[in-house]
């Protein structure tokens, strides 16, 4: 004996007689999971299905809503990571979820051979906003970047006599192709892929000397995080950049400026750059930008976009459908009063986190805008993102990029509310990891 059943994105929810009562159960093509009442039992042997390339915790995230997330138990978690900065309005954020519907409808890809609306709607957005004239859309932060460091050995061909090289800088982070891997600094990466491509000499960030002392006939540009991620969350200086644009002038090089996680509001400005006033010759876009679909855009001056036909391309690049979702992610940054906001919560984060560092003796915090990092005072990183996670009845998800450091992204339209409870519950979870 049954009732008529529901349609869910997992399958049917129908309910059953067991012979005392009605009780819910879910009909699903998917073979991984048993459903009982809801509740799906996590199989390790059918997520082996999957390429094994990160250590992952045994749950299933089946939906989100702003700052927080469900998983296949119903537990619900404080997101604080997004996805590593790139659920800018959170979780299915209502803009973005109609704008990607509305043009699912209309037209999903006609190929870049063509000129479609939403990338032009988005292109003259950007352009509008910033110091660049020309746009390429891509779809990651890696693939942007190595756009970039294209366009910028093309212009080196072209005005400076075949230079190639590009000055990066140790612990930098600029993607996992072999060429953005080649000119990141993370220690270790390279030996990975070996041999790497040739041509990324690494500086110190912050020290505009040990930049100048690695200039050559053959050096085209300098290209860099305005904050350094991966690294734990270090800015560079409005006198270090500034530095920077003096040094290229001189030397007649290219400024680039990888923003694919400080882009889009992430620092309280649009683009970070515009912190230090400067004037960067490419810039490069990701995560926030598409608000968690894949969306990244290479950004060059008039002088610069020295690309010819065939240069540069891509099946899926500019897209209607993830540029009418940057449309809707551009739209809602730029709304009266929405940076202000940012920079209001950016305030309370810190105030926060520097009350947490003096309880418990740690270091400090950094960063800038909503990218911020609890500086610990031992390697109990790791320790308190598990603590965090396996809360309960609520979990909490952080991110530890260093073993003696936090870093914290939360959607940039977070609550004050949300902000408080997450303070809270750090406090709870170091509580509990240190005794």
């Amino acid at each position: 004996m049954s009732q008529a059943p529901i349609n869910t994105v997992f399958g049917k929810i129908v309910k059953i007689h067991n012979g005392s009562k009605f009780v819910k159960c879910l009909v699903s093509p998917f073979p991984f999971f048993f459903f009982k009442d809801l509740k799906m039992k996590f199989s390790r042997s059918d997520v082996n299905a999957l390429m094994e390339i990160t250590s992952r915790p045994e749950l299933v995230f089946v939906r989100g809503s702003g700052s927080w997330l469900e998983d296949h138990n119903g537990k619900r978690y404080l997101d604080f990571v997004q996805g590593w900065a790139v659920n800018c309005l959170g979780h299915c954020p209502a803009p973005v979820v109609k704008a990607i519907a509305d043009q699912s409808t209309r037209l999903l890809n006609p190929s870049p051979a063509f000129y479609n609306e939403p990338s032009i709607e988005l292109a003259i957005r950007l352009t509008g906003a910033s110091c660049f004239d020309r746009i390429f859309f891509a779809n990651s932060g890696a693939e942007a970047n190595e756009g970039a460091i294209k366009l910028a050995r093309k212009w080196g061909q072209l005005h400076r006599k075949g230079a190639y090289k590009i000055i990066t800088f140790d612990h930098s982070f600029h993607g996992r192709t072999l060429a953005t891997m080649s000119a990141s600094g993370k220690p270790g990466w390279d030996k990975i892929f070996a041999p790497q491509v040739d041509g990324f000499p690494k500086a110190d960030l912050n020290d505009i000397a040990s930049v100048r002392a690695l200039v050559d006939d053959q050096t085209v540009a300098i290209m860099l995080e305005p904050v350094q991620g991966e690294a734990g969350v270090i800015p560079a200086t409005t006198e270090f950049l500034q530095a920077l644009r003096k040094l290229a002038d001189e030397k007649g090089l290219l400024l680039i400026v990888d923003e694919v996680q400080t882009g889009m509001g992430r620092t309280g400005k649009l683009f970070a750059y515009q912190h230090a006033g400067i004037t960067p010759d490419i810039m490069t876009l990701g995560k926030g930008i598409g608000a968690g679909v894949p969306l990244s855009a290479l950004c060059a001056r008039e002088e610069v976009s020295c690309f010819v036909h065939g240069d540069q391309g891509g099946t899926y690049n500019g897209n209607p459908l993830m540029t009418a979702a940057g449309v809707a992610v551009f739209d809602t940054l730029t709304a009266p009063g929405f940076m202000e906001s940012v920079n209001a919560r950016s305030q309370q984060l810190s105030k926060g986190l520097l009350a947490l560092s003096a309880k418990w003796g740690m270091k400090g915090e950094r960063g800038v805008g909503l990218l911020r990092a609890l500086m610990l005072d031992r390697d109990d990183g790791a320790a308190i993102v598990e603590a965090a996670r396996l809360m309960t009845p609520d979990g909490m998800l952080l991110n530890s990029p260093r073993p003696n450091l936090l870093r914290f992204m939360p959607a940039l339209n977070v609550t004050a509310d949300e902000v408080d409870l997450m303070l809270k519950r750090l406090d709870e979870v170091v509580q509990k990891v240190r005794g």
